[in-house]
């Protein structure tokens, strides 16, 4: 069939309302409708590529899907072929993930599939296999080949899948991946998933006031513990909007960062911010919220100073949680000189206690915390020692490591 032909009789074909048009309320300029980029062969789109590069895209793009939802379009990647590079896009209408990867592009054209599908096919294929995928651009399917494995996978069109739309940006500068990596791996464990607050669903990244003067902080709060930690202020990100980003985004972030010789793109706006390396790009919107002055609650008067072994103290508090009860996880310390007494009576349940020999030269001090968030925030703690700064038995407690003011995290009492 004659391209003009199949033109013709495409003409005739009555134009149906995408589903997710009808999804998205009337202004949303967040997404597009994919358009025709290329130029399409009988037959549609036909590439070869690794098992495990082809792995490792579709895994980025399959974890953004949402498992359930209502619009089947979106548990679908958007797979575009051209030239000699493959991309797989995928999103939830809230974040953007796009893959590029090489391949040997024997036909260009763009399909989408079942994300979640598609990945466990090619996890379980053999390492080393070539994959091709064919597209035969009439019957709706995807045909999957590797050795003597064959696949054929429902398709839907194109032209239904949402793209975000792209936006100015604020502020764009580059940082080291192991500095990004730093701020959100010892941050997120303090993020709220409290709808109802859901402000505090993310880590609010802004430019604050340190010590050492400007700085790129990340901030997460539950309102029972609280990170703070701070960065030197990358080159450009000097006008940066401060932004609430998402959970789920700091997530896939992560994805992206276990490399420490790469250096990220991060472009901020009031609206979203995107992560970008040389394969992926990671666009997110931002919550829509204001994040709370969090600085009203990191105590500035504590002088009660406990030094002690980070991992001696949380492997003693977990081993004396073991028997407090599952509800209150409540842990008592017992300060005196130079002794740190863990201690756990649980009725139902037994009783446990443990001593440590610790730095501490002031008054006697008995205080109680929630074993977990102790554990998590002994664990952020790379050298040594761990700083205990305390005030009074009700009053919030911080905690550093040694001297170093760029990660502060606060935890807020309990009764005992």
């Amino acid at each position: 069939m004659s391209l003009a032909m199949r033109a013709a009789l495409d003409a005739l074909v009555p134009k149906q309302h995408s589903p997710v048009k009808q999804y998205l309320a009337p202004g949303d300029e967040w997404f597009r409708l994919n358009s025709p980029a290329y130029e399409f062969y009988e037959g549609g789109m036909k590439i070869s590529i690794e098992r495990g590069t082809l792995l490792k895209a579709v895994g980025q793009a399959q974890s953004v899907v949402e498992r359930r939802n209502t619009i089947p379009i979106l548990a679908n990647v958007l797979i575009e072929a051209e030239g000699d590079m493959v991309s797989f896009r995928a999103t939830d209408l809230d974040i953007e993930v796009v893959d590029k990867c090489n391949a040997m592009v024997e036909r260009a054209g763009a399909t989408t599939v079942s994300a979640v599908m598609l990945h466990e096919i090619v996890r379980k294929l053999p390492d080393g296999a070539m994959v091709q995928l064919t597209d035969d651009g009439t019957n709706g399917r995807l045909t999957v080949e590797a050795g003597r494995s064959n696949f054929s996978l429902a398709t839907l069109p194109k032209e239904d899948f949402p793209m975000m739309a792209s936006s100015e940006y604020d502020s764009n500068f580059a940082i080291p991946a192991p500095v990004l990596r730093r701020l959100f791996d010892k941050s997120k464990f303090a993020i709220s998933t409290e709808e109802t607050r859901y402000y505090l669903n993310g880590v609010f990244m802004h430019i604050a006031d340190s010590e050492n003067g400007k700085s790129l902080r990340c901030v997460a709060t539950d309102g029972h513990r609280l990170a703070r930690i701070d960065a030197v202020l990358p080159d450009g990100a000097a006008e940066m909007p401060g932004v609430i980003v998402p959970r789920k985004t700091v997530g896939e972030l992560r994805k992206l960062l276990d490399d420490d010789d790469m250096t990220i793109a991060v472009s901020v706006s009031e609206a979203k911010v995107r992560f970008a390396t040389p394969e992926i790009t990671l666009t997110s919107k931002v919550i829509d919220g204001t994040f709370p002055d969090y600085t009203r609650v990191i105590p500035v008067g504590n002088t009660r100073k406990l030094e002690v072994d980070a991992a001696d103290f949380a492997k003693a508090v977990d081993r004396v949680a073991t028997v407090s009860s599952e509800r209150s996880r409540a842990v008592k310390l017992t300060l005196e000189e130079d002794k740190l007494i863990l201690s756990v009576n649980a009725p139902d349940s037994g009783a446990a206690e443990e001593e440590l020999a610790v730095a501490y030269n002031d008054e006697r001090l008995e205080i109680g915390f929630n074993a977990k968030y102790l554990l998590e925030i002994a664990s952020q703690v790379d050298r040594e020692n761990a700083v205990f700064l305390f005030n009074s038995s009700g009053d919030p407690t911080l905690m550093r490591e040694g001297n170093d003011t760029s990660a502060v995290y606060v935890v807020m009492p309990m009764r005992v």
